[in-house]
């Protein structure tokens, strides 16, 4: 990785974990573009980042034309931007809620991975990271239709691998856990919202930049297809 040539995508990159990732990244020396749906906390965090910004919605194709003709020869796509809905038992959630989870999760990364793949084979090298969730890896009661779109993202991961490794370009899928994030709040994630000792031994979002990094700098040669990161804190039971 030459980061100073690098031109590197973060979606979700208004805030959270990709606005860590973004900012370690765009300290590495990378050329960071950052899309998100709020253009006022878009433009915002892009200045005190000083990186470039789109405003987007990666569930629009059109959206994600504009993105990809904006920065041009992508290097890098970083797969962060999601939500996780409303986190209730199947039975209890609209049509519309379900659709909407499964898009932002799953379907919008999906529409970006058509798209810098295309350029990416054209070119014969890069890298795609789609962040999904250690809900994709474990069940819990009332996650199940997050679960399905995360989980959703870290097969079809695997599939894109497999397409893209015969033109030398690496595909990861990384499954974050609790976080420092307002995700802890909108998901009604009890303790690690509520506790603020608790919430300060979660995931910072620097943290899962660094990993990030880590994974771009190893050798062209070399792809982590999958990789974990969770607080000691958290227990999952069963593993």
């Amino acid at each position: 990785m030459e980061w100073k040539e690098a031109r590197i995508l973060v979606t979700g990159g208004s805030g959270g974990y990709g606005r860590g990732i973004a900012a370690v990244l765009k300290e590495a020396g990378a050329e960071l573009w950052i899309t998100g749906r709020d253009p006022a906390k878009l433009e915002k965090t892009a200045a005190e980042l000083g990186v470039h910004a789109i405003p987007a919605d990666v569930t629009s194709g059109a959206d994600w034309d504009r993105v990809m003709r904006e920065i041009g020869n992508l290097d890098v796509l970083v797969n962060n931007a999601g939500s996780g809905g409303r986190i209730a038992p199947v039975a209890e959630q609209s049509d519309e809620e379900i659709i909407r989870t499964i898009e932002t999760n799953l379907t919008g990364a999906l529409l970006g991975c058509r798209r810098a793949a295309a350029v990416m084979m054209r070119r014969k090298r890069g890298t795609i990271i789609n962040i999904a969730s250690v809900c994709a890896l474990y069940a819990w009661p009332a996650w199940s239709v997050y679960t399905a779109a995360k989980a959703g993202l870290a097969k079809f991961s695997h599939g894109l691998y497999t397409e893209l490794r015969p033109w030398g370009i690496r595909v990861s899928c990384v499954y974050p856990s609790w976080g420092q994030t307002d995700f802890n709040h909108a998901a009604g994630i009890r303790g690690a919202a509520e506790d603020p000792q608790l919430a300060a031994r979660c995931i910072p979002p620097e943290a899962l930049g660094k990993l990030i990094r880590s994974i771009l700098e190893q050798p062209d040669y070399l792809a982590i297809p999958d990789v974990t990161l969770q607080p000691v804190i958290q227990e999952i039971s069963p593993m």
